[in-house]
């Protein structure tokens, strides 16, 4: 066993996304600069850092991926994630102008570290003003999906309760690794208390209560889709993790009511603020799934990559993190039945 503290790197690391190849890790996140937005004309080749690791405790910088696009795209860019397909890289990432206006896009590249250079638009913002956080996720019959979050006006109920305005998770089939099918399905609304961004927001010409799901995550685990997904305001203390599931990849998706905070990861008051948008890895013992995510310093100086456990006990994901001190990886627990088979 090694042992890890959290968080696992000590710079500004946002929306982290790990990945293995060939026996070693690579994670890409948001940067300070690429959250807030460049200046205009500021000359900067690249955009998303990116990190290298063999045990997935000690990361080293290795660059930084995307070759700056067009500016006119925009100046603020957000939550990269990789995808691996026929031989090529992909490079799946948000870019637009401050919270409006921002639209999915793909670069390509022949290696893990890039340079990735612009290839497609995958939303149009004249059709989607506001789409972020991409997701490819491929199913066992090797087709890909490209879950995000978009935004939502309208409002409603159902068994939950009422379902809010804001920004909600979907689902669209990958046609190409560069062209996203305009079959849209919704995954989830907001429903909870606690995923509220802002009350009175000012959004699209009205005030809303503005609720927010993101940085979803997708894992199969006995059959099922589980979407892993961040709610709330990432400036918060109320922002977390939870998760919904669904027997196909295109839903439906459950809702529950009466889930009062988020399940998987939420604050730790005076130790760990608003850890959220997670990823998802295996570790080095090939079998142990690690949730990593970013998460504030109790004075919010700055978003980390932090990383613990996640396992399944009864079909229901857990994590016993987020974690502050000293932890084992793998770490050992109680065997559960679910766990046993999945070891």
């Amino acid at each position: 066993m090694q042992v890890y503290t959290n968080p696992i790197h000590a710079e500004y690391f946002a929306d982290p996304f790990v990945w293995r190849h060939d026996h070693e890790y690579y994670a890409i996140g948001t940067g300070p600069g690429d959250a807030e937005g460049l200046t205009p004309h500021t000359t900067r080749a690249t955009i998303f850092p990116l990190l290298r690791s063999h045990d997935m405790i000690h990361w080293t910088p290795a660059g930084h991926a995307l070759i700056a696009p067009d500016e006119a795209l925009g100046l603020n860019f957000w939550a990269p994630e990789i995808a691996h397909a026929g031989g090529l890289w992909y490079l799946y990432y948000s870019v637009g102008h401050g919270d409006k206006l921002h639209q999915l896009r793909v670069a390509v590249s022949d290696h893990p570290l890039g340079p990735y250079r612009d290839r497609a638009q995958l939303t149009n913002p004249k059709d989607v003003p506001f789409a972020i956080d991409p997701h490819p996720f491929q199913d066992d019959d090797g087709r890909w999906y490209l879950f995000h979050a978009r935004d939502f006006l309208d409002t409603g109920s159902d068994a939950a309760g009422s379902i809010r305005a804001g920004t909600a998770l979907v689902v669209s089939e990958l046609e190409t690794m560069t062209r996203l099918s305009k079959n849209m399905h919704v995954v989830l609304r907001s429903y909870c208390d606690w995923q509220l961004y802002a009350a009175d927001r000012p959004m699209y010409g009205k005030i809303f209560d503005w609720h927010t799901l993101e940085g979803p995550s997708v894992i199969k685990e006995g059959g099922r889709y589980y979407c892993i997904y961040s709610g709330g305001s990432w400036q918060t203390d109320t922002y977390g993790v939870d998760y919904t599931a669904s027997d196909h990849v295109l839903g439906p998706y459950s809702i529950e009511a009466g889930v009062e905070a988020p399940r998987i990861l939420k604050t730790v008051p005076g130790k760990v603020i608003g850890p959220g948008h997670c990823s998802i890895a295996i570790a080095p013992d090939d079998s142990t799934r690690m949730i990593i995510y970013h998460a504030w310093d109790p004075e919010m100086r700055a978003r980390r990559m932090c990383m613990d456990e996640l396992y399944f006990e009864d079909g229901i994901p857990k994590s016993d993190g987020p974690t502050w001190t000293p932890t084992e990886l793998p770490r050992e627990r109680p065997h559960t039945k679910d766990y046993e088979a999945r070891v």
